[in-house]
Parts: C-alpha cells; sequence; structure tokens
C-alpha cells in the first residue's frame, strides 16, 4: 500500500513468515487436554481426513472447468417426470418447461410404482405432447426397457438431426439396484450399445448411455465407491459402442457421466470436480480428449418424511453444489419425494430453487469458482485418487459386470452403510428436523394421492436369450427411516 507521502509501505516485511508448527502450538495452548485430531480433524465416509486449514503448500493442480458458460442459462434445468399417468405426466412437464425448465427427465415403469406407465411408443408420445423435440432435451430413465425407449424416443423426434436427445440408456444401474437381469447383463449392454450406435447415425447431439454410481449411493455407499462405481461403468459402456463400431472418440463423446449430490455442499462440489478429472485420465488413458457431460441428480437417501420442509434446505445445498461444481444438467427431486408423489406446490418449489440459485445468485457466471481454494482442490484430488483406486480394483476383478456379481462393490458399500448408520445413531453425525431439533408441531406437506395400478399397462417383454445375471442388490435406503420408524 501507499502511505501519505506516495512511497509503497511493505507492512508484511515486519513479520516473520507464517509457520505452520508456530500455529499448531497456539492451537493446542487453546485446545488444552484435547488431541488435535479428535478436536479438529473430521474423517470422511470415504476414510479422507478433514483438516481444519489448508494452505498453498498442499493445494495439488486439479482439472479445471474453464469453459465459458452461458450467462443466462449456465446449466440445464432438469424437471423429472414419474406421475403414472402419462397424460398428468406430460401436462406437468409442459408446465415445468414454461416455468423455466429447459429439459424433461422421463422416468419408465410399465407398472407405474417407479415411473410413468408406458409401455409403447403411443404411450411415450402422450407424455411428450407439445414438447418439441428439436428444441427442448428429453432424457430418459427406463432400466431395462432403454433400447425400446430409446427406439420410441427416437420415432418420436421424426429424425430432426439437430434433436439433444439424452436416450440415457444404463442397464448396469438397473443390474445392480435390482439384483437380477432377464437374460445375461453382457447381452443387455450389447443390445443397447447396438440400438445406440444405429441411433447415433441419425441424430448427432444424442447422448447414449448415462455412466453412473447412482445405485451404490442411495444404497448408503461413499462418495469414492459411488465414483469408481460411474467409471467402471463409462468403460464398460464406451467399449460396447467401440466393438459395435464407433470411434473411440466418439464413443465417449455420446455417454453422459451422472453425479448423486446430497446436502454436504463443499463434498458435492468436491465430487463432481473429481468426476471430471477421472474422466479425463480415463479418456487420456484411452488416447482421446473428449470433455466431460454431467449430469447431477439430488440424492434421495437424504431426505426425510419427518419435517418434510427441512427437505428444502437439503435439495437447495444439493443445487448449490451441483452448480459451483459445474455440472451441465441439474436434476432437483421434490421435498416430498420421501412421503409421495408432488403436488403442483412442490415441483414449482424444485424449479425455483434451481432458477434463485441461477438467475439471481448468478452461481454460473464463474467459471469453475470453487478452483483455487486449497481445501476444495485439496478434497477433490483426495475423492479422484481414492475413487481412482477404486475403479482399479473393479478393473482388475474382471471389470463391473464381475464387480457386482461377485460382491466386490455390495461389500464394500454394506460396509459403508453400517458405519455411517453408526454414525447417525450416536449422534455424531445428525439429520436435521430427525436426529436433532426434531418439531413436534409437524404437519406433514401434501401429495398427490394416486393408484398406481389404475395406469399399469403392458409393457415388452426385455428378456434376452440365455441365462439371467445375478448380483447382491443395491436396494436404495434412507438414513433418517431409521428413527422416522422407532
Amino acid at each position: 500500500m501507499r502511505g501519505l507521502s506516495g512511497t509503497t509501505l511493505t507492512l508484511a516485511d515486519d513479520f516473520a513468515p507464517p509457520a505452520r508448527e508456530a500455529w499448531l502450538k497456539l492451537v493446542e495452548k487453546t485446545l488444552k487436554d484435547q488431541s488435535f485430531e479428535e478436536a479438529l480433524v473430521r474423517q470422511t465416509p470415504d476414510g479422507i481426513a478433514i483438516q481444519p486449514l489448508y494452505t498453498s503448500d498442499s493445494a495439488p493442480t486439479v482439472v479445471r472447468d474453464l469453459r465459458a458458460r452461458d450467462a443466462d442459462r449456465p446449466w440445464d434445468l432438469r424437471m423429472a417426470l414419474a406421475h403414472p399417468d402419462p397424460r398428468q405426466a406430460g401436462a406437468e412437464g409442459l408446465k415445468d418447461l414454461e416455468n423455466g425448465a429447459a429439459s424433461l427427465l422421463v422416468a419408465i415403469d410399465p407398472t407405474g410404482r417407479d415411473g410413468v406407465a408406458i409401455g409403447s411408443a403411443d404411450d411415450l408420445a402422450k407424455v411428450l405432447d407439445g414438447v418439441l423435440l428439436d428444441l427442448a432435451p428429453v432424457a430418459l430413465d427406463a432400466g431395462y426397457l432403454g433400447p425400446k425407449a430409446a427406439d420410441w424416443l427416437g420415432a418420436l423426434a421424426k429424425a430432426a438431426p439437430n434433436a439433444p436427445l439424452a436416450f440415457h440408456m444404463d442397464p448396469l444401474t438397473a443390474f445392480a439396484r435390482t439384483g437380477a437381469s432377464p437374460g445375461p447383463i453382457e447381452s443387455h449392454i450389447v443390445s443397447a450399445a447396438t440400438v445406440g450406435a444405429r441411433l447415433a447415425q441419425t441424430y448427432a447431439k444424442a447422448s447414449l448411455f448415462l455412466a453412473t454410481g447412482r445405485a451404490a449411493h442411495e444404497a448408503g455407499g461413499s462418495n469414492t465407491e459411488e465414483l469408481a462405481v460411474m467409471a467402471a461403468s463409462a468403460l464398460a459402456y464406451a467399449k460396447a459402442l467401440v466393438r459395435t463400431g464407433l470411434p473411440m472418440e466418439e464413443a465417449f463423446s455420446r455417454i453422459v457421466v451422472g453425479v448423486t449430490v446430497d446436502a454436504e455442499y463443499f463434498t458435492g462440489v468436491a465430487k463432481i470436480r473429481a468426476a471430471r478429472e477421472i474422466w479425463a485420465r480415463t479418456t487420456s488413458a484411452c488416447g482421446v480428449n473428449v470433455p466431460a457431460k454431467i449430469e447431477a441428480r439430488s440424492s434421495q437417501r437424504m431426505l426425510a418424511k419427518a419435517d418434510a420442509w427441512t427437505n428444502l434446505l437439503r435439495l437447495t445445498s444439493a443445487g448449490f453444489a451441483a452448480a459451483v461444481g459445474g455440472a451441465d444438467a441439474v436434476v432437483l427431486g421434490t421435498f416430498t419425494d420421501a412421503i409421495g408423489l408432488p403436488t403442483a406446490f412442490a415441483r414449482r418449489q424444485a424449479r425455483n430453487t434451481q432458477l434463485i440459485l441461477m438467475e439471481e445468485s448468478h452461481l454460473g457466471r464463474v467459471a469453475d469458482p470453487a478452483g483455487g481454494a486449497w481445501y476444495i482442490d485439496t478434497l477433490t484430488d483426495q475423492l479422484a485418487q481414492a475413487a481412482w483406486g477404486g475403479f482399479q480394483a473393479i478393473e482388475g476383478a474382471g471389470g463391473i459386470v464381475k464387480a457386482l456379481e461377485t460382491g466386490l462393490v455390495a461389500s464394500a458399500v454394506n460396509a459403508t452403510r453400517e458405519a455411517q448408520a453408526a454414525a447417525y445413531a450416536d449422534k455424531s453425525r445428525k439429520i436435521l428436523g430427525v436426529t436433532v431439533f426434531p418439531n413436534a408441531d409437524d404437519k406433514r406437506p401434501e401429495v398427490a394421492q394416486v393408484d398406481p395400478a389404475a395406469f399399469a399397462v403392458a409393457g415388452p417383454d426385455v428378456r434376452l436369450p440365455g441365462p439371467d445375471s445375478a448380483c447382491p442388490a443395491l436396494a436404495p435406503m434412507r438414513f433418517a427411516a431409521a428413527f422416522e420408524e422407532a
């Protein structure tokens, strides 16, 4: 700084360079009988130590996301449709698009229990009636119906080559979640890749596969376990596409990476950035340079039935993490998802949460806003390194299919889930509105009252020739459930 005389004053020269050892002595003096590690160092479920102070000396170099983002629409605000009635789901989707959403995610389940009751192209047409498919991206979540649903969506797009479709075929997540496949799981991967390669010839901008470790997350797994499954799934799908004749670079460019974000926003930011780093390392090892396309979805396991209004806080934190982490598309669930199907009010809250983060908080106006933060860069690197080790273990076991079938993934996820459940039980980790600050006057919000059986349809047979595959199922769970049912 300059003094009144115009001379430059170097105030820092009067102070010795800060030393960590001196700082530690002051900290230990303040802590008295407590140790530094016990009082100030926190362990994540991944076994990563979170320090109270980070400096430039320990900050690693990580992959930065320096894309110029659209100042008005920095990410794709994607709304999920899951009402069993195709026409009601379609009406909700149109309202979402009219009120700020940019794209739709259609969950498909012919029974209507876990998605829209769709069993044919005509049923899907009812949902997307009025949606301009060449302008509004439409993504699918169809499990083993993925290849057939992709063909339905491709037919509805009427060969518009620039339609930004997201077929999101993902048989591995269906296999991991249910623990079984109708026919060999390898055949389902091949079938999806074959359909995807054919559709890629018509739709130049379409993505074909969604590679995600969401099943591991929702079953109680750690961030690194989720990322490891994500990376192994991406590699399996890329190999399948290459076997159909697609060049390696195009194969990776047709895959979307899925990451789950919860209420721990610092970890969520680091996880998305770690996913980008893992993707860069994987593609580089395959001899190509393809930027990651990341879809972030909010966690279901973090939601609570008790005092469900607190879910609004959790979802806002998840949306913040997705935006700051640089996700390309963000899907926030509704705050009533743990109770039942959302009303129009709950859907509006899900939309507006993202709109406020985007248009009022301006979270997308800075490229990689967490970059340069020593804590976030360090955590990003730690997550990426640990997840890469898990990815190597999966590949060493023979790939993601073998790792699921042998229980390698399930055993790791189960151990992590039990450790996290124990932490919630002894209140070293807390659930707002459930284990701490419970609301005695809790009034459960309204949900849509629907009988899924009334809309169930006969879906096509998804069985493929050959023996069924099986693996220990990664069943979805919620940590709050243990305390709400007690």
